[in-house]
């Protein structure tokens, strides 16, 4: 039963090791600069960043089309019937008619006491405060992707302090079952080696899959497809460049990433906005003066011309001037004339209007709606002076605290590097005594565990470490590198 054990655990190691080294083999490995580049090009967060940025580089297009005269065309077509009044003749009409009529109006503001220029430049430090949100996505999401990177990176190096124990266990379970079949140790030194020879072989497919789900979160990160062949290169960590803390001084790096960061720069542009917008809300209570210009024309199929007309000179009577009779013709001829419509591109010519003018608003009383927002934009200007000097003092909290932490990490690095030192040469002095039978397994195991609870400890101090560094690093504006 315990060999089948053994055999059953030693095959699920292989086939683990198997794995890994074949997907190794058939995937192309990417480097920390790679998955940088594809997830500013492909995260969905950046991309919406991206996507918010047209939009207010549209909104400023658009407030910038404002400045110019605004022109509109209208026609219609219809049938009227009923008492109406006739809009050639004006007369009053019982009958029905087509009508038509096209209007062209013009409308431009001569003076309105700079609203619109200062709206334009509202909305162009709108869309600079947008673009600089968009580099501070970027920027968090390289930091995210550096993050996971040095993740998948502290997986793996777990895998091979997991291989490491694990080839451990099993050569002193060898060395072991060997002494227990000649006679010299009991049945239980084996029994208790094949106990932990499981538990190493459980902790490597944990280690396994922590991995595994590492690459996963780095594969969200980059949007990529969670079936895809995905790896990266694992540098030696130790080989990782990082600048000293001496040239990573909190002050310092502070005052280099108010000028560096995005954040900073959004803060100062969103003030800028908001101070423009009080002169915006402020002018709106005065008065505009405009001027404006119209063409129209109509048609209406009831509109009568004179086509001809007839004269006649008939008499109107007969008059007697003693016995002779005489007829009496008038003054004037009569005039008879002759009606027909008139056609629609002369009526369209007779009925061509035109109209221009200059047009004066005054705001009187509105509620007090205007002067409201002008100190609801005072107001704003205050909220987003909070929020600016908020967003500074959040910045400078963290740089300390992240090189208070760095301090903290390279000093925890250095005690567990003394640390696995000694459990080092503890566990040397342990397998000796215990090859000599001179110790127990119990305490050979409990031995063991120490040291590799010393690696595991200094692992991660040491991985704490580069990160609490790269992060005072990104704070100083010299981005990632691994």
């Amino acid at each position: 039963m315990i060999r089948y054990c053994r055999r059953t655990v030693l095959a699920s190691v292989l086939f683990i090791l198997a794995s890994t080294r074949i997907l190794g083999q058939a995937t192309e490995k990417w480097d920390l600069q790679r998955c940088v580049n594809y997830a500013l090009q492909n995260n969905i967060t950046v991309r919406q960043a991206e996507l918010q940025t047209r939009f207010a580089e549209l909104e400023f297009q658009l407030s910038k089309m404002s400045q110019y005269p605004t022109m509109n065309f209208s026609g219609n077509l219809g049938y009227g019937a009923g008492r109406n009044q006739d809009p050639t003749s004006f007369g009053l009409i019982t009958t029905a008619y087509v009508f038509n009529n096209y209007s062209l109006q013009s409308n431009v503001e001569l003076f309105n006491w700079f609203t619109k220029k200062n709206s334009i430049k509202v909305k162009d430090l709108d869309l600079q405060a947008t673009k600089e949100g968009a580099e501070k996505a970027k920027n968090d999401i390289a930091l995210n992707v550096a993050v996971a990177y040095l993740q998948i990176l502290l997986a793996r190096e777990q895998i091979e302090l997991a291989l490491s124990k694990l080839a451990q266990t099993r050569s002193e379970l060898e060395s072991t079952r060997k002494q227990v079949d000649a006679g010299k140790l009991p049945e239980l030194n084996a029994v208790n080696l094949e106990s932990l020879l499981a538990a190493d072989s459980s902790n490597l497919v944990t280690a396994q899959t922590t991995a595994t789900q590492s690459l996963l979160n780095m594969k969200a990160l980059l949007n990529l497809d969670a079936g895809a062949a995905f790896d990266i290169t694992t540098p030696p960590v130790n080989l990782i460049p990082l600048e000293t803390l001496a040239d990573l001084q909190p002050e310092a790096v502070y005052n280099m990433a108010t000028q560096n960061m995005p954040q900073q720069k959004v803060d100062e542009l969103n003030l800028r906005s908001a101070q423009t917008s009080v002169a915006v809300a402020k002018a709106a209570m005065y008065p505009t003066i405009s001027a404006f210009g119209s063409l129209g024309s109509s048609f209406n199929n009831r509109a009568k011309e004179a086509k001809s007309k007839t004269t006649l000179n008939v008499p109107v009577g007969t008059v007697t001037v003693g016995a002779t009779s005489y007829q009496v013709f008038p003054i004037q001829p009569y005039e008879i004339y002759s009606y027909g419509n008139i056609s629609y591109f002369n009526q369209i010519n007779n009925n061509f209007r035109q109209s221009i003018g200059i047009g004066l608003s005054v705001p009187i009383l509105n509620g007090g709606t205007l002067r409201g927002g002008w100190k609801r934009a005072q107001l704003n200007v205050k909220q987003v002076e909070l929020r600016k000097e908020q967003n500074s003092f959040t910045l400078k909290q963290d740089i300390y605290k992240a090189y208070n932490d760095a301090l903290a990490a390279m000093q925890k690095f250095n005690a567990n590097k003394k640390a696995v030192e000694a459990s080092q040469k503890a566990y040397d002095f342990a397998v000796k005594r215990y090859e000599v039978g001179l110790l127990s397994t119990y305490d050979l195991v409990t031995t063991q565990n120490s040291l590799q609870t010393a690696k595991n400890q200094l692992l991660y101090s040491q991985y704490d470490y580069v990160f609490k560094m790269k992060l005072l690093e990104f704070y100083k504006g010299q981005g990632l590198k691994l």
